[in-house]
């Protein structure tokens, strides 16, 4: 006896049923929620998605997703492995000290800056404050206004940090910074 696809219950003569683009094989109670699919010989008729039996398919889509995903990490590319955040610019850890320290030079206050480029005031607070990233348009306009850079490593001693072992080889204790 074989099982319904769809409930579970014992079925001695399953009925291939076709229920929301899906084939299943099904018991009579369950026939009733999709439409009824006439079996053809296999070597007459070939559909898009089918390779002959189900058996060849079931395996030949096991094969097309390895496939797939060893293509997708090679890219297939002949140079190497590029990664679309490797061209992209950090947003420096002090972003925030920066367009603080730069609008108070220039004498202007939250409000008058967000004016100044058409922003609200509460969202210069939030990123003056670090509690928000600057989006990349927010981040051009602050770098033209104040002509700063918010990208690279933090000014002052948060610069390159030294670390590791004489191999070279670095643990977690010489990345992370405790907050005692």
């Amino acid at each position: 006896m074989v099982q319904c696809e769809m409930c579970g219950a014992e079925t001695a003569s399953p009925k291939k049923v076709k229920v929301e683009g899906a084939e299943l094989d099904v018991c009579d109670n369950c026939s009733d929620f999709g439409t009824e699919v006439k079996t053809q010989s296999s070597s007459s008729s070939s559909t898009k998605y089918s390779t002959g039996s189900s058996e060849s398919s079931s395996s030949a889509s096991g094969g097309t997703s390895t496939t797939a995903s060893t293509g997708s990490s090679g890219g297939g590319r002949s140079g190497g492995r590029s990664d679309m955040f490797d061209d992209m610019d950090e947003l420096a850890q002090d972003y925030d000290e920066r367009i603080r320290r730069a609008r108070e030079n220039e004498g202007l206050s939250q409000a008058d800056l967000a004016n100044e480029l058409n922003e609200k005031a509460s969202l210069v607070r939030k990123i003056e404050r670090g509690d928000t990233l600057p989006s990349d348009d927010l981040q051009d306009k602050l770098e033209r206004y104040f002509d700063i850079s918010l990208t690279g490593g933090a000014s002052g001693e948060d610069g390159e940090w030294e670390g590791g072992s004489s191999t070279g080889e670095y643990t977690l204790g010489d990345v992370v910074k405790r907050k005692d």
